[in-house]
């Protein structure tokens, strides 16, 4: 179980460290997440700046406390990703049930559309991240080759999450051979 822990530890950093990140790596980048925010019309045009602040500082605090090496605060960092993971999952199935097909900029650059699938995927790693904090909080035994396999797993794993949906938009033009 520690193993799995870890995993999902490494996982859920590294999606909050891609999506900070590159929410904010220019200007431009930030005011397209700006602008996703307030084509959501879920709140009032005069609310996606602070909306958009809110989940970026959110999102940099949530990596930065699971980079911590201790049990609580790492806990702490995994109950915060899975309550912004749930309050996006729920922001995300409104617009979609309201018909908004702007693009998601969930993680980022991403120009896909919102869709349900955004909505289940946050739903899973909020999941995920509840799981892992109460399992986090128990120590138990690991060996270092263990650790690693986990850390990269969780790493590789946290990567193709993050970019899933530019994965999605490449290869949903692609047909099966038949």
């Amino acid at each position: 179980m520690q193993y799995w822990t870890i995993g999902v530890h490494s996982a859920v950093g590294v999606i909050f460290l891609v999506s900070s990140v590159s929410k904010v790596r220019n200007r431009a980048a930030f005011d397209s997440f700006v602008d996703s925010v307030r084509t959501m019309r879920l709140l009032g045009p005069a609310w996606s700046l602070p909306v958009a602040v809110a989940v970026v500082a959110t999102e940099f605090l949530i990596w930065v406390l699971l980079a911590i090496p201790a049990r609580l605060v790492s806990a702490a960092g995994l109950v915060l990703a899975a309550g912004l993971l749930l309050v996006l999952a729920g922001a995300i199935a409104v617009a979609v049930r309201r018909g908004v097909r702007a693009p998601c900029r969930c993680f980022g650059g991403s120009v896909s559309p919102l869709g349900p699938w955004q909505a289940v995927r946050n739903v899973v790693l909020a999941s995920a991240a509840l799981g892992a904090a109460m399992t986090g909080l128990t120590p138990g035994p690991t060996q270092p080759a263990g650790v690693a396999v986990a850390v990269v797993a969780g790493v590789v794993l946290g990567y193709l999450v993050a970019v899933s949906d530019d994965l999605i938009e490449l290869f949903a033009g692609v047909d099966a051979p038949a």
